[in-house]
């Protein structure tokens, strides 16, 4: 039995034990229900806000779009990463365990900066909170799409428990202290996820990788299980948007111009794909995938009046621009910048987040009285450049970060597989005895090389 086996034998059950305690511990040191959770707190609420009716509790408007964000984060995410042949067990399976461990530290970190009670120090946490705490942990299972078949689930703990920490740092300075509007999270949760998790896979580079590519592909059928995955992220999209945006019409706005971005998105992808091959064939690569670059752009400016035509050429450039980057950047990024991108992220979060915060500032600094009324302290263009300066803060954070933690899971600690054992759950899961052998002649799909050199 190698060594790096002998590691993870014992590694992963003490940390899931020793994390899973510290949390227990610090939840009962900090985290307390909010005024609308607290029985006592809430009867005090309703007397104090002239409120007769428990329907007008915050849980009954947060509610359904939580249940959205939450099967988008362990449905959504999980199954989308069930596309390589022997490692759906991995994707889905590693996805439900860094999910659950992220929303806890989630909860303390965001906790800790935005819902502190400095006179008790407490945090107050309700249905916002866990729908913020999806978000926080969303950028960390983005980062995953990255690394994916190629870490062991002790490093993608790791990957969480710095990927959540930075995040609640940077959603801080974007937020708070620049007072940047981003409700669908283009900046904080898909630029700096994305760049996170190319940062970390860059310095993780496995020049022998070519030894598991016959393990890199699809079949037919964990495709199918991918595209459940497409299809339940893509029809909450708009909650995902919409979430956490003030009550009225920038909720209704949200949802709608996500809405019709998602549509849009489809059309031009299929059209892309189609074009790519020379009899007309569309690869699921880009079915499963650039379909849903429309929501990740809007998400700076879905509660902005960007119009509903607006909301149309975003998904329709989007779509193009991420199609593009699975035919040709991906293989680019893999021959001459070393960088390995399993699910590539690059083209659906990274690129598209990054140019959901620069639309977002467009839009914000081309804002008028006639369409908004009067405005707060800040000019338009100062909004504007404050909108483009917090893209900048969640590239740099998503960067500058992963390049550190990548550092980090570079140390012979962590029971990684080696480069012949990638992207196969025997590594990590008891697999059943049917399915331990699939000869290499039902690859057919590959994330990271192009099928079609003729093309």
């Amino acid at each position: 039995m190698s060594i790096h086996i002998y590691i993870y034998i014992y590694l992963l059950p003490a940390v899931c034990f020793v994390w899973q305690i510290a949390m227990i511990v610090l939840f009962g040191v900090f985290i307390r229900y909010d005024e609308e959770s607290d029985v006592r707190k809430w009867i005090e609420f309703k007397v104090s806000h002239n409120i007769t009716s428990d329907i007008e509790n915050d849980f009954y408007f947060r509610y359904p779009s939580f249940q959205d964000v939450h099967v988008m984060i362990f449905v959504g995410f999980g199954f989308l990463m069930t596309f390589l042949k022997r490692y759906s067990f991995g994707g889905v399976g590693f996805n439900f365990l860094i999910a659950s461990f992220g929303v806890q530290w989630a909860l303390l970190m965001q906790g800790w900066f935005h819902a502190l009670d400095p006179d008790t120090g407490k945090i107050s946490i309700g249905v916002e909170s866990l729908i913020n705490a999806d978000f926080c942990v969303a950028s960390s299972l983005i980062a995953y799409g990255a690394l994916l078949g190629k870490v062991s689930p002790v490093q993608l703990m790791v990957v969480t428990l710095f990927g959540v920490t930075l995040f609640a740092v940077e959603e801080y300075i974007i937020l708070s202290l620049l007072h940047c509007r981003d409700a669908g999270g283009s900046m904080v949760i898909h630029a700096f996820g994305g760049y996170y998790g190319l940062a970390i896979s860059w310095v993780l580079y496995r020049p022998n990788l070519n030894q598991s590519k016959r393990l890199s592909g699809s079949t037919y059928h964990s495709d199918v299980f991918a595209m459940i995955g497409t299809l339940f992220l893509w029809m909450f999209w708009p909650s995902f948007n919409s979430a956490i945006t003030d009550h009225g019409s920038g909720q209704h706005r949200a949802a709608i111009n996500t809405y019709i971005a998602l549509a849009s998105s489809v059309l031009t992808t299929v059209a892309i794909s189609s074009m790519s091959d020379k009899r007309g064939k569309l690869d699921m690569v880009h079915i499963q995938n650039a379909t849903l670059a429309g929501g990740v752009a809007m998400g700076t400016a879905a509660e902005f009046m960007i119009t509903p035509y607006g909301s149309l050429i975003v998904g329709f450039c989007c779509g193009i621009i991420s199609t593009f980057g699975y035919l040709f950047v991906t293989p680019m990024m893999e021959k001459y910048l070393k960088l390995q991108d399993t699910c590539g992220i690059h083209n659906l979060h990274a690129v598209p987040g990054m140019l959901g915060g620069f639309i977002g500032a467009i839009v914000a600094a081309a804002a008028t009285e006639e369409v908004y009324g009067d405005f707060a302290s800040r000019t338009v263009l100062t909004q504007g450049g404050f909108q483009a300066a917090g893209t900048c803060v969640s590239i740099a954070f998503g960067v500058v970060g992963g390049v550190v933690v990548g550092l980090i899971l570079r140390l012979p600690i962590w029971g990684d597989p080696s480069d012949d054992n990638c992207y196969d759950d025997e590594a990590y899961w008891e697999v059943p005895e049917e399915e331990e052998s699939i000869p290499p002649v039902l690859e057919y799909n590959n994330h990271m090389t192009r099928k079609h050199p003729d093309m």
